[in-house]
């Protein structure tokens, strides 16, 4: 609920302002917290839907978890109370939803609520892997330590999701220029040259005639490119947000060639230091299972993982499982789960074969970007200078006759 106060500080100045509060009360401590003298206070009433605020756009990014993970746990290590710490972490966050969610989270646990439970009321924000890492650190009372760890966590995360949407943004960028050169071609420079060439009578060849016969029909229905563009696009994003599409769609990326090898990577060393986190934080190894499942973003991998998990319940290994998915799990990979499930130390393994993973990883990323980019380049020039060559040579041959 949001209430209207009227106050005063310490100087005797007012203040006026909205502050959002599980109750009356609630909203009277955490005022009282800012040392303000209440002298007024009512709850807002909700507006119409024609005067709220739209929130579809205002979504809750990593990197947002992630500032808000570093935040906390820098203040809590410096012996800053949890109830400040959200309270001043969400009076500072600029984007509103995020803002609304921590002050909503510090209001539970102000009332006895444990953070992690405070957390799980978010599940869309903050992950199942992240809820029960504090819900352990809270268990073992090294909370701040945990914090630390989610931060690093998620910045590694993000930095790797990072350079892997850098890497595809670079050939989508030279595509939609291309895009852009062909219009402007087709549109403002090709009918003036398909004039001339058709007024002098000549026998044209015949890349001439399909690159004239194109120019002119693009020319014409050029929205319609643009329209069946737009079109697709929409249709994959619906179709992503149905089960049964994001699994197609995964299946499909899986299959394309060299962002395949980064994708089986990422996935790897995802469910590797996951499950080894969960693992070392003394999560039972069927739930960890189950958490990792979740989170590990593919929807191949999701069922593969659970289908271990069932395994495992019954008394299985997840290395029995994974050798039946060698394009999904390395042999290599398997194998050392199998050597860590046998010495008891799979945790500790998963680490050491997470970092190698991610090693290769960014290795991969940076030769990708290394070839891509002339690659592209060349490929724009070809495409660019094959369509000019196309009319400019008869053109000059029209002319060299004169």
């Amino acid at each position: 609920m949001k209430f209207e106060y009227h106050a005063r500080d310490d100087k005797g100045r007012g203040q006026q302002g909205v502050v959002q509060a599980a109750t009356e009360e609630a909203a009277l401590r955490a005022l009282d917290r800012y040392g303000l003298y209440v002298t007024a206070l009512r709850q807002l009433k909700d507006r119409p839907f024609y005067a709220k605020r739209i929130t579809l756009f205002e979504t809750v990014s990593v990197k947002d978890v992630m500032i808000f993970s570093r935040q906390l746990s820098i203040l809590f290590h410096s012996h800053i109370s949890l109830v400040e710490a959200l309270n001043t972490i969400g009076a500072q966050t600029k984007q509103r939803t995020f803002r609304e969610k921590i002050l909503h989270i510090a209001q539970e646990v102000e009332g006895g609520t444990a953070l992690s439970d405070a957390l799980a009321q978010h599940s869309k924000i903050f992950s199942p892997f992240y809820i029960n890492i504090v819900k352990r650190g809270e268990a073992l009372g090294n909370l701040s330590d945990v914090l630390t760890y989610l931060a690093d966590h998620l910045e590694r995360e993000h930095a790797l999701q990072s350079k892997i949407k850098g890497a595809m943004m670079y050939p989508i960028f030279v595509l939609v220029v291309a895009f852009a050169v062909v219009t402007l071609l087709a549109i403002a420079v090709l009918p003036n040259l398909t004039s001339i060439l058709l007024e002098s009578g000549q026998e044209l060849p015949v890349v001439t005639k399909v690159v004239i016969a194109f120019s002119g029909f693009y020319a014409k229905w050029w929205w319609l490119f643009v329209l069946v563009i737009v079109a697709a696009g929409a249709g994959v994003y619906r179709l992503s947000k149905t089960r049964r599409g994001k699994r197609a769609i995964d299946r499909f990326a899986l299959k394309v060639p060299l962002l395949n090898s980064f994708l089986k990577m990422m996935y790897v060393s995802r469910f590797g230091e996951n499950l080894a986190t969960l693992i070392a934080g003394g999560v039972a190894i069927v739930e960890a299972l189950n958490i990792t499942g979740k989170i590990v973003g593919n929807e191949l991998y999701r069922r593969i993982i659970l289908e271990a998990k069932d395994s495992v319940a019954q008394g299985s290994r997840i290395s029995e499982v994974f050798q039946h998915y060698p394009n999904e799990f390395p042999p290599i990979f398997t194998q050392m789960i199998r050597v860590g499930e046998r010495s008891g130390s799979l945790d500790s393994t998963l680490q050491d074969v997470v970092t190698f993973y991610r090693a290769e990883m960014e290795r991969g990323v940076d030769a990708f970007l290394s070839l891509i980019e002339p690659v592209m380049i060349v490929g724009l020039g070809v495409l660019v200078g094959g369509l000019m060559a196309s009319l400019m040579l008869p053109l000059y041959e029209s002319v060299s006759q004169l």
